[in-house]
């Protein structure tokens, strides 16, 4: 049992780095949308994204709708990080 913990807690740092890295993109997605005059949430692109996640989780043997939930979570963090990211640059652009 102690080596099969080793082996969840070594893949769970690779989760953790793995999304490090999504975080990472979400910010030059938000500079690219602020830049652009874009909106964090765009509807189809979260339906798509999902979408997505449930057909690579039904790929992988994994239960689509756990995995639905999950992502939901997930794209709902990173619309409220490129929110803070626009806001602040509206906020950059009113101490002018």
């Amino acid at each position: 049992m102690t080596a099969l913990r080793a082996e969840i807690d070594a893949l769970d740092r690779q989760l953790i780095a793995l999304l490090a890295r999504r975080h990472a993109l979400i910010d030059r997605a938000g500079r690219i949308k602020a830049a652009e005059n874009l909106p964090a949430r765009i509807g189809w692109r979260v339906e798509q994204v999902v979408a997505n996640a449930r057909h690579n989780a039904a790929a992988a043997g994994l239960e689509p709708d756990l995995i639905e939930t999950i992502w939901r979570q997930l794209v709902e963090a990173a619309i409220a990080q490129e929110d803070r990211q626009l806001k602040g640059r509206q906020d950059d652009r009113h101490a002018d």
